[in-house]
């Protein structure tokens, strides 16, 4: 591992543990070089995926493309990093469990947008309001209007259980 620091080549490991929910191996690094110390996160990738965006241009995916977007969906709401990362932990999993090594950016956002009624409400909506591509009031009015539909009726079904 190349340590950022010095663009040394060697770099020794010093620790090595699973991160909490076991999706990943945390590993603290040092380098002899500068003596700088790093951590590297090493992940299971069973396959190279490629997103297709709406004009058919092609990308890597990237895991970290979406909790950044989350991120910023959730910014100054009360939801830590680590729940984020599981969320999108899950998403990567699903994807994968599908098999398909093209994948429509729209199913990534749909399920984006799962994971985000699961952590918070209000991130759900700003992230709904920019994949959704609202422009005017009225489009964001509709939007709350079927989520107060579907939040009631959800409500509802729990109190028939």
């Amino acid at each position: 591992m190349r340590c950022p620091f010095c663009g040394n080549e060697e770099t020794q490991v010093k620790d090595s543990r699973p991160t909490e929910d076991n999706s990943a191996i945390r590993r603290r690094r040092a380098c002899p070089d500068c003596g700088q110390r790093f951590t590297t996160f090493e992940r299971v990738q069973l396959r190279d995926m490629t997103v297709m965006k709406e004009g058919g241009r092609k990308q890597p995916f990237d895991r970290d493309k979406i909790i950044r977007s989350m991120q910023v969906a959730l910014r100054k709401r009360p939801v830590d990093l680590p729940m984020i990362e599981k969320e999108a932990d899950k998403i990567v999993r699903t994807l994968e469990s599908e098999g398909e090594a093209e994948i429509h950016s729209d199913k990534i956002g749909s399920y984006v947008m799962d994971a985000l009624t699961r952590l918070d409400a209000v991130g759900y909506i700003r992230f709904a309001s920019v994949y959704k591509d609202f422009r005017n009031p009225e489009d964001f009015n509709d939007f709350l209007n079927r989520v107060s539909d579907l939040k009631d009726a959800s409500a509802k079904k729990a109190e028939e259980s």
